[in-house]
Protein backbone atom coordinates (compact mmCIF):
# COMPACT_ATOMS: atom_id res chain seq x y z
CA UNK A 1 0.00 0.00 0.00
CA UNK A 2 1.64 3.58 -0.53
CA UNK A 3 2.55 5.15 2.10
CA UNK A 4 0.66 8.15 1.26
CA UNK A 5 -2.23 5.94 1.78
CA UNK A 6 -1.31 4.93 4.80
CA UNK A 7 -1.05 8.24 5.83
CA UNK A 8 -4.75 8.69 5.52
CA UNK A 9 -5.60 6.15 7.80
CA UNK A 10 -2.59 6.86 10.70
CA UNK A 11 -5.46 7.32 13.36
CA UNK A 12 -7.07 3.73 12.47
CA UNK A 13 -3.91 2.22 13.01
CA UNK A 14 -2.70 4.03 16.26
CA UNK A 15 -5.91 3.23 17.20
CA UNK A 16 -5.75 -0.84 16.33
CA UNK A 17 -2.02 -0.55 18.35
CA UNK A 18 -2.94 1.25 21.54
CA UNK A 19 -6.18 -1.49 21.80
CA UNK A 20 -4.47 -4.68 21.01
CA UNK A 21 -1.07 -3.51 22.84
CA UNK A 22 -1.65 -1.76 25.91
CA UNK A 23 -3.58 -1.89 29.01
CA UNK A 24 -3.64 -0.97 32.57
CA UNK A 25 -0.17 -2.89 33.13
CA UNK A 26 1.50 -2.36 29.09
CA UNK A 27 1.92 1.15 28.04
CA UNK A 28 3.41 2.53 25.16
CA UNK A 29 5.40 5.78 25.10
CA UNK A 30 5.21 8.54 21.96
CA UNK A 31 8.82 7.10 20.47
CA UNK A 32 7.14 3.26 20.41
CA UNK A 33 4.30 4.74 18.82
CA UNK A 34 6.08 6.33 16.24
CA UNK A 35 8.43 3.06 15.76
CA UNK A 36 5.20 0.90 15.47
CA UNK A 37 3.66 3.15 13.00
CA UNK A 38 6.63 3.22 11.05
CA UNK A 39 6.61 -0.52 10.49
CA UNK A 40 3.45 -0.45 8.95
CA UNK A 41 4.37 2.43 6.57
CA UNK A 42 3.08 5.56 8.47
CA UNK A 43 5.43 8.33 8.82
CA UNK A 44 4.72 9.74 12.21
CA UNK A 45 6.60 12.04 15.09
CA UNK A 46 5.92 12.57 18.36
CA UNK A 47 4.61 16.36 18.03
CA UNK A 48 1.82 14.53 15.45
CA UNK A 49 1.80 11.52 18.35
CA UNK A 50 0.12 13.88 20.52
CA UNK A 51 -2.45 15.70 18.61
CA UNK A 52 -3.67 12.16 17.10
CA UNK A 53 -3.78 10.69 20.98
CA UNK A 54 -5.66 13.54 21.58
CA UNK A 55 -8.14 13.63 18.37
CA UNK A 56 -8.52 9.86 19.40
CA UNK A 57 -9.87 11.03 22.97
CA UNK A 58 -11.80 13.54 20.99
CA UNK A 59 -13.43 10.58 19.69
CA UNK A 60 -14.25 8.06 22.86
CA UNK A 61 -11.44 6.14 23.75
CA UNK A 62 -10.37 6.26 27.38
CA UNK A 63 -6.60 6.69 26.83
CA UNK A 64 -4.57 8.06 29.87
CA UNK A 65 -0.69 8.92 30.47
CA UNK A 66 1.34 7.37 32.73
CA UNK A 67 4.75 9.34 33.50
CA UNK A 68 8.03 8.24 34.29
CA UNK A 69 10.37 5.32 33.65
CA UNK A 70 8.17 2.71 31.58
CA UNK A 71 5.54 5.06 31.15
CA UNK A 72 3.48 6.10 28.31
CA UNK A 73 -0.22 5.94 26.54
CA UNK A 74 -2.33 3.25 27.75
CA UNK A 75 -6.53 2.60 27.01
CA UNK A 76 -8.08 2.63 30.83
CA UNK A 77 -11.55 1.48 29.96
CA UNK A 78 -13.20 -0.65 27.15
CA UNK A 79 -16.29 -2.21 26.61
CA UNK A 80 -15.74 -5.08 28.52
CA UNK A 81 -13.58 -5.50 31.44
CA UNK A 82 -11.46 -8.40 31.66
CA UNK A 83 -13.42 -10.11 34.53
CA UNK A 84 -16.90 -9.70 32.33
CA UNK A 85 -14.77 -11.38 29.55
CA UNK A 86 -13.46 -14.41 31.70
CA UNK A 87 -17.26 -14.73 32.80
CA UNK A 88 -18.42 -14.92 29.00
CA UNK A 89 -15.84 -17.50 28.25
CA UNK A 90 -16.32 -19.63 31.39
CA UNK A 91 -20.14 -19.69 30.29
CA UNK A 92 -19.24 -20.66 26.38
CA UNK A 93 -16.92 -23.30 27.56
CA UNK A 94 -19.28 -24.71 29.98
CA UNK A 95 -22.62 -24.81 27.73
CA UNK A 96 -23.34 -27.94 26.23
CA UNK A 97 -25.16 -26.76 23.11
CA UNK A 98 -22.20 -24.87 21.77
CA UNK A 99 -19.97 -27.02 20.24
CA UNK A 100 -16.12 -27.51 20.66
CA UNK A 101 -15.30 -25.81 16.93
CA UNK A 102 -18.18 -23.11 17.86
CA UNK A 103 -16.88 -22.62 21.34
CA UNK A 104 -12.92 -21.95 19.72
CA UNK A 105 -14.58 -19.11 17.15
CA UNK A 106 -16.31 -17.11 19.94
CA UNK A 107 -13.52 -16.95 22.01
CA UNK A 108 -11.54 -15.83 19.83
CA UNK A 109 -13.45 -13.30 19.26
CA UNK A 110 -13.70 -12.21 22.62
CA UNK A 111 -10.26 -12.01 22.64
CA UNK A 112 -10.06 -9.28 20.32
CA UNK A 113 -12.16 -7.23 23.03
CA UNK A 114 -8.44 -7.72 24.83
CA UNK A 115 -5.16 -6.54 24.57
CA UNK A 116 -2.91 -9.33 23.40
CA UNK A 117 -1.61 -9.91 27.04
CA UNK A 118 -4.96 -10.04 28.44
CA UNK A 119 -6.37 -12.14 26.10
CA UNK A 120 -3.96 -14.88 27.04
CA UNK A 121 -5.75 -14.77 30.22
CA UNK A 122 -8.86 -15.50 28.58
CA UNK A 123 -7.21 -19.01 26.84
CA UNK A 124 -8.61 -21.13 30.28
CA UNK A 125 -9.99 -24.26 30.02
CA UNK A 126 -12.99 -24.49 32.38
CA UNK A 127 -14.08 -28.60 32.94
CA UNK A 128 -17.71 -29.23 34.15
CA UNK A 129 -18.69 -33.07 35.05
CA UNK A 130 -20.89 -34.83 32.83
CA UNK A 131 -20.76 -31.74 30.32
CA UNK A 132 -20.52 -33.03 26.83
CA UNK A 133 -20.68 -30.80 24.22
CA UNK A 134 -23.06 -30.60 21.14
CA UNK A 135 -21.65 -31.91 18.19
CA UNK A 136 -23.98 -30.78 15.51
CA UNK A 137 -24.01 -27.05 14.99
CA UNK A 138 -27.78 -26.75 12.99
CA UNK A 139 -28.97 -25.68 16.36
CA UNK A 140 -27.24 -22.17 15.54
CA UNK A 141 -29.41 -22.09 12.67
CA UNK A 142 -32.49 -23.48 14.19
CA UNK A 143 -32.25 -20.62 16.81
CA UNK A 144 -31.70 -17.71 14.49
CA UNK A 145 -35.02 -19.44 12.10
CA UNK A 146 -37.03 -19.28 15.17
CA UNK A 147 -36.45 -15.45 16.63
CA UNK A 148 -37.15 -14.53 13.06
CA UNK A 149 -40.55 -16.56 12.84
CA UNK A 150 -41.24 -14.66 16.10
CA UNK A 151 -40.39 -11.74 15.31
CA UNK A 152 -42.42 -11.32 12.24
CA UNK A 153 -45.56 -13.13 13.78
CA UNK A 154 -45.65 -15.86 11.34
CA UNK A 155 -46.55 -19.77 12.17
CA UNK A 156 -43.25 -22.38 11.15
CA UNK A 157 -43.07 -25.99 10.14
CA UNK A 158 -40.54 -28.54 11.30
CA UNK A 159 -39.74 -31.70 11.38
CA UNK A 160 -39.06 -33.50 15.20
CA UNK A 161 -37.53 -36.19 15.93
CA UNK A 162 -36.57 -38.77 18.90
CA UNK A 163 -33.34 -40.99 19.24
CA UNK A 164 -33.97 -44.73 18.95
CA UNK A 165 -32.01 -48.08 19.47
CA UNK A 166 -32.20 -51.06 16.73
CA UNK A 167 -29.81 -53.29 17.21
CA UNK A 168 -30.50 -54.94 13.84
CA UNK A 169 -29.37 -51.31 12.17
CA UNK A 170 -25.98 -50.92 11.47
CA UNK A 171 -25.86 -47.74 13.07
CA UNK A 172 -28.18 -48.63 15.97
CA UNK A 173 -28.82 -45.24 17.39
CA UNK A 174 -30.93 -43.24 15.03
CA UNK A 175 -32.92 -40.28 14.28
CA UNK A 176 -36.77 -41.76 14.31
CA UNK A 177 -39.23 -38.49 12.83
CA UNK A 178 -42.32 -38.02 15.09
CA UNK A 179 -45.75 -37.41 14.11
CA UNK A 180 -45.41 -40.66 10.64
CA UNK A 181 -42.44 -38.35 9.75
CA UNK A 182 -44.97 -35.60 8.67
CA UNK A 183 -44.32 -31.33 9.27
CA UNK A 184 -46.08 -29.85 12.69
CA UNK A 185 -47.61 -26.66 11.88
CA UNK A 186 -47.02 -24.12 14.94
CA UNK A 187 -47.25 -20.59 15.91
CA UNK A 188 -44.03 -20.33 17.89
CA UNK A 189 -44.00 -17.34 20.93
CA UNK A 190 -40.88 -17.85 23.09
CA UNK A 191 -37.42 -19.70 23.30
CA UNK A 192 -36.48 -20.51 27.10
CA UNK A 193 -33.15 -22.54 28.44
CA UNK A 194 -33.60 -25.29 31.05
CA UNK A 195 -31.61 -28.18 31.75
CA UNK A 196 -28.45 -27.32 29.30
CA UNK A 197 -31.04 -27.17 26.36
CA UNK A 198 -32.92 -25.00 24.26
CA UNK A 199 -37.03 -25.27 23.89
CA UNK A 200 -39.24 -23.40 21.67
CA UNK A 201 -43.24 -22.98 23.62
CA UNK A 202 -45.19 -22.68 21.02
CA UNK A 203 -49.16 -22.71 20.16
CA UNK A 204 -50.41 -25.97 18.69
CA UNK A 205 -54.12 -25.22 17.37
CA UNK A 206 -54.76 -28.72 16.75
CA UNK A 207 -53.71 -30.33 20.03
CA UNK A 208 -57.01 -30.40 22.43
CA UNK A 209 -58.42 -27.61 24.05
CA UNK A 210 -56.15 -27.19 27.25
CA UNK A 211 -52.73 -28.26 26.01
CA UNK A 212 -52.15 -25.95 23.29
CA UNK A 213 -49.38 -24.52 25.03
CA UNK A 214 -46.35 -27.07 23.48
CA UNK A 215 -42.35 -26.68 24.28
CA UNK A 216 -39.66 -28.51 21.46
CA UNK A 217 -35.90 -29.04 21.92
CA UNK A 218 -34.67 -26.69 19.51
CA UNK A 219 -31.84 -29.15 18.95
CA UNK A 220 -34.05 -31.86 17.70
CA UNK A 221 -35.76 -30.25 15.28
CA UNK A 222 -35.01 -30.31 11.49
CA UNK A 223 -36.07 -28.45 8.29
CA UNK A 224 -37.43 -25.27 9.88
CA UNK A 225 -40.04 -23.43 7.50
CA UNK A 226 -41.23 -19.96 8.07
CA UNK A 227 -44.78 -19.51 6.58
CA UNK A 228 -47.08 -16.96 5.30
CA UNK A 229 -49.58 -17.54 8.30
CA UNK A 230 -50.24 -15.29 11.07
CA UNK A 231 -49.30 -17.18 14.41
CA UNK A 232 -52.00 -18.20 16.27
CA UNK A 233 -52.94 -18.15 20.31
CA UNK A 234 -52.30 -14.56 21.21
CA UNK A 235 -54.71 -14.88 24.26
CA UNK A 236 -52.36 -17.33 25.86
CA UNK A 237 -49.26 -15.12 25.43
CA UNK A 238 -50.49 -11.56 26.52
CA UNK A 239 -48.88 -10.11 29.81
CA UNK A 240 -49.65 -13.18 31.93
CA UNK A 241 -47.51 -15.05 29.76
CA UNK A 242 -43.73 -15.81 31.35
CA UNK A 243 -41.45 -18.15 29.61
CA UNK A 244 -39.77 -17.97 33.41
CA UNK A 245 -42.53 -19.50 35.01
CA UNK A 246 -44.31 -21.73 32.47
CA UNK A 247 -40.31 -23.07 32.42
CA UNK A 248 -40.27 -23.74 36.61
CA UNK A 249 -43.88 -25.79 36.66
CA UNK A 250 -41.82 -28.36 33.73
CA UNK A 251 -39.71 -30.89 34.97
CA UNK A 252 -37.15 -31.34 32.50
CA UNK A 253 -39.32 -29.53 29.95
CA UNK A 254 -41.64 -32.70 30.41
CA UNK A 255 -45.18 -31.20 29.98
CA UNK A 256 -48.56 -32.72 31.60
CA UNK A 257 -51.57 -31.62 33.48
CA UNK A 258 -51.14 -28.72 35.58
CA UNK A 259 -52.18 -29.34 39.40
CA UNK A 260 -51.79 -27.54 42.52
CA UNK A 261 -49.87 -29.65 44.93
CA UNK A 262 -49.30 -29.55 48.45
CA UNK A 263 -45.57 -30.43 49.65
CA UNK A 264 -44.66 -30.60 53.44
CA UNK A 265 -40.90 -29.82 53.28
CA UNK A 266 -37.87 -30.18 55.33
CA UNK A 267 -36.39 -27.16 56.91
CA UNK A 268 -33.37 -27.66 55.30
CA UNK A 269 -35.23 -27.89 52.11
CA UNK A 270 -36.11 -24.09 51.54
CA UNK A 271 -32.78 -23.60 49.10
CA UNK A 272 -33.94 -26.32 46.68
CA UNK A 273 -37.37 -24.61 46.32
CA UNK A 274 -36.48 -21.31 46.70
CA UNK A 275 -34.05 -22.09 43.64
CA UNK A 276 -36.74 -24.08 41.57
CA UNK A 277 -39.89 -22.58 41.94
CA UNK A 278 -38.18 -18.91 42.94
CA UNK A 279 -39.52 -15.64 44.84
CA UNK A 280 -43.10 -16.28 44.63
CA UNK A 281 -42.69 -19.42 46.30
CA UNK A 282 -45.23 -19.44 49.67
CA UNK A 283 -44.58 -21.10 52.52
CA UNK A 284 -46.38 -22.00 55.62
CA UNK A 285 -45.00 -23.07 58.35
CA UNK A 286 -45.88 -26.80 60.15
CA UNK A 287 -43.86 -27.91 63.25
CA UNK A 288 -40.06 -26.88 64.12
CA UNK A 289 -38.48 -29.20 61.19
CA UNK A 290 -40.81 -28.92 58.61
CA UNK A 291 -43.08 -26.38 56.58
CA UNK A 292 -45.73 -26.29 53.41
CA UNK A 293 -45.30 -25.14 50.27
CA UNK A 294 -47.94 -24.88 47.55
CA UNK A 295 -46.79 -24.98 44.15
CA UNK A 296 -48.07 -25.21 40.56
CA UNK A 297 -46.30 -28.10 38.27
CA UNK A 298 -46.76 -30.07 34.99
CA UNK A 299 -47.75 -33.81 36.69
CA UNK A 300 -45.23 -36.13 34.75
CA UNK A 301 -42.90 -39.10 36.19
CA UNK A 302 -39.92 -36.09 36.15
CA UNK A 303 -41.76 -34.26 38.91
CA UNK A 304 -42.29 -37.07 40.97
CA UNK A 305 -38.53 -38.20 40.00
CA UNK A 306 -37.27 -35.15 41.95
CA UNK A 307 -39.71 -35.81 44.45
CA UNK A 308 -37.77 -39.20 45.26
CA UNK A 309 -34.38 -37.68 44.39
CA UNK A 310 -34.66 -35.84 46.93
CA UNK A 311 -34.57 -38.39 49.54
CA UNK A 312 -37.55 -37.47 52.03
CA UNK A 313 -37.00 -33.98 52.53
CA UNK A 314 -40.12 -33.19 49.98
CA UNK A 315 -43.45 -35.06 50.24
CA UNK A 316 -46.12 -34.94 48.65
CA UNK A 317 -49.43 -34.46 50.71
CA UNK A 318 -52.21 -33.22 48.51
CA UNK A 319 -54.15 -33.42 46.44
CA UNK A 320 -55.27 -37.20 47.38
CA UNK A 321 -55.38 -37.61 43.54
CA UNK A 322 -51.46 -36.33 42.70
CA UNK A 323 -50.60 -38.56 46.06
CA UNK A 324 -52.51 -41.35 45.00
CA UNK A 325 -51.16 -41.64 41.38
CA UNK A 326 -47.43 -41.27 42.46
CA UNK A 327 -47.71 -44.30 44.92
CA UNK A 328 -48.83 -45.77 41.67
CA UNK A 329 -45.75 -45.28 40.43
CA UNK A 330 -43.86 -46.24 43.31
CA UNK A 331 -45.58 -49.63 42.84
CA UNK A 332 -44.99 -50.30 39.72
CA UNK A 333 -41.02 -49.41 39.70
CA UNK A 334 -41.15 -52.20 42.82
CA UNK A 335 -43.32 -54.68 40.68
CA UNK A 336 -40.59 -54.44 37.68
Amino acid sequence: MPKSQNQKLKLLFLRRILLEETDENHHLNAEQLVDRLEELGVSADRKTIYADVNALRDFGMDIILQRGPGGGYSVASRDFELAELKLLVDAIECSRFITEKKSRELIRKLESLASRSEARELQRQVYVSDRLKNIDEKIYYNIDALHRAISKGVQIRFLYFNWALDFNRPDKIYREFRHNSEFYCVSPWALTWDNENYYLIAYDASAPEGSRIRNYRVDKMEKIQLTDKHREGAQHFRDNFSPAAYSRKMFGMFTGHEERVRLRCRRDAINILRDRFGKELMVQPDDGAHFFASVTVALSPQFYAWVVGLNGAVRIVGPQSVCEAFRKLLLEQLEE
